[in-house]
């Protein structure tokens, strides 16, 4: 008798009071809980990177001075930027960041895939190269601009011994972070030896992805291993070495600290990149507007490049 009626009570109770009554159980709902996990990463971008772009962008339209807090703040339009676009010391500086850019990334892309592609061939000790070869990009760029600066020295330095006993030349007669046409390749060489394993890595997982029965097929068809490599390795190894290539590219155009405690942006202003250069106006010479206008041109300039480049690169992965 109780059975029954507990049946009919549970049968005639509406839908909707049970879905509410559910939704109470539940508490607090997916969505929800989502969003509290979320926000606090959504406040802290908004805190770090957004709220400081928009800050320097206001900043680049004033003669805004963080030594003078006290001194009216006048808008002055787009005069720091055409101040930044027609400084002659600044293209010097980009020129020094292209070499530096440029060479870098050459070198890092040939060594790289080279390396990438010995260490795919399977030898004895294979592990063992591979760790050793990946150890100076665990370092500190700041502990191994330090290191080199002491490889680098005229009596003492390693570096300068092993060129002397290679071309037979005295070890004191150059200097590579002394001399204004050998400072920028020092900075290069430094950084190529840091990152060149960064780059092997992608390489090495991109020659790995490659299906071993297209090589199956290849052979089939008696395609000689040159022709192996420069029609079925490079193409689908490509998108990894255009990535390595954009990775790179962006870390290298904000070098700072390794030049810095190699060179200091020395001699004179040779080695000087447009990170040090851009600190140099903002904490040294204290032109904030100035040096924020300076800033943002850098932000578009690697923004665009690097929007194109992408476009470039999804092209080459639909091939």
């Amino acid at each position: 008798m109780l059975d029954s009626s507990a049946g009919r009570a549970v049968g005639e109770t509406p839908p909707v009071v049970s879905k509410s009554v559910s939704k109470r159980r539940q508490g607090v709902s997916d969505r929800a809980i989502a969003w509290l996990f979320v926000a606090p990463s959504i406040f802290l971008l908004l805190a770090v990177n957004i709220f400081p772009l928009i800050w320097t962008v206001r900043l680049s339209f004033t003669n805004f001075r963080v030594n003078r807090p006290n001194a009216e703040v006048q808008f002055v339009g787009l005069k720091n930027y055409i101040s930044v676009l027609t400084d002659g010391d600044i293209w010097q500086t980009m020129q020094a960041t292209a070499h530096f850019l440029i060479w870098t990334i050459v070198l890092q892309v040939l060594i790289g895939f080279a390396l990438a592609y010995l260490i795919n061939k399977k030898f004895r000790g294979n592990d063992l190269w591979t760790t050793i070869i990946v150890l100076p990009m665990m370092l500190s760029p700041a502990v191994v601009g330090n290191f080199w600066t002491f490889l680098y020295q005229p009596q003492i330095g390693l570096f300068n011994y092993a060129v002397g006993y290679l071309t037979g030349t005295d070890p004191s007669a150059f200097s590579m972070i002394g001399d204004v046409s050998l400072a920028p390749w020092a900075i290069v060489i430094v950084d190529t030896w840091m990152w060149t394993p960064f780059v092997m890595l992608i390489c090495l997982a991109g020659l790995r992805s490659i299906p071993s029965s297209i090589y199956e097929a290849a052979e089939c068809d008696r395609a000689s291993k040159w022709r192996q490599f420069w029609t079925i390795t490079i193409p689908m190894v490509l998108p990894f070495l255009m990535l390595a290539v954009l990775f790179r590219g962006i870390e290298n155009f904000k070098m700072f600290d390794l030049v810095v405690q190699l060179t200091g942006g020395g001699p004179g202003s040779i080695t000087e990149l447009t990170s040090i250069n851009l600190k140099r106006e903002a904490f040294e010479k204290w032109r904030t507007g100035y040096a924020s206008a300076y800033a943002v041109i850098l932000f578009v300039t690697v923004f665009g490049l690097a929007s194109i480049y992408v476009k470039a690169l999804n092209k080459v992965k639909q091939r």
